[in-house]
């Protein structure tokens, strides 16, 4: 699938909502909406007013691989039986994703989180929400660990600040996000990318070919919403 002829493919951190960052990069990328391929790493939900409009955005573009985030796990649940969990409303961005569907909830958005994947391989290279545990194939993998454990993360964090490089999977690459960095765009360590640039709170959004590994960030997501961020302190 990757990088067949002239298409490119690309990957992209947590969303959460934020519409205008999302467009930003994929505007800055110019990508292809009918030829290049793009890899979500989960969590377009939460956080920002705008998940409606990303995942509308989203089902655009013809060549899309979505993977399964916490956050969307959890708008699912709201979606599919219209209860909405109280610490989830109010303290992790769910108030947000609700009133972004006060016009109405369409089908299609809760097909789309429904068909989301627990994990995507393709030639030796592994995206994953959160993160996994090496000793474990992919499909052996709990739920827990794929949508929420940051283990994986932290140790490839820890081994970039000592300057200690050996992959820590059996995987060529290993994409996760989940797991904000304290970087304006991605990092490598250890044969893990950490893509999740903090684009749910004061961050910016990226995105990055996984060719070329050039990188495509928002502006500070803070600065696309003035109007919400004292809503969100």
């Amino acid at each position: 699938m990757l990088s067949k002829g002239l298409s490119r493919t690309f990957v992209v951190g947590d969303i959460h909502g934020a519409y205008k960052a999302l467009r930003q990069c994929l505007e800055r990328s110019q990508f292809d909406f009918e030829k290049d391929f793009l890899i979500c790493l989960g969590d377009v939900c939460d956080g920002w007013p705008e998940t409606k409009l990303c995942i509308d955005e989203l089902l655009k573009i013809e060549n899309l691989t979505y993977i399964l985030g916490n956050h969307d796990i959890c708008a699912l649940h709201w979606m599919t039986y219209g209860k909405a969990d109280r610490i989830w409303r109010s303290r992790q961005g769910g108030e947000a994703t609700i009133q972004s569907y006060k016009q109405g909830l369409p089908n299609q958005h809760i097909r789309f989180l429904r068909k989301a994947l627990p994990f995507f391989l393709n030639m030796n290279k592994l995206f994953v929400h959160a993160g996994i545990d090496p000793q474990m194939e992919p499909e052996e993998q709990t739920l827990e660990t794929l949508l929420w454990d940051r283990t994986l993360a932290r140790k490839a964090l820890s081994q970039y600040d000592n300057n200690i490089n050996y992959r820590l999977t059996a995987y060529d690459e290993v994409y996760v996000g989940h797991t904000p960095i304290p970087a304006q765009k991605p990092i490598y360590s250890s044969g893990v990318w950490l893509m999740d640039t903090g684009a749910g709170w004061s961050g910016v959004l990226s995105l990055m070919n996984i060719d070329t590994k050039e990188v495509f960030t928002s502006d500070f997501v803070h600065d696309l919403y003035p109007e919400e961020v004292g809503r969100k302190k």
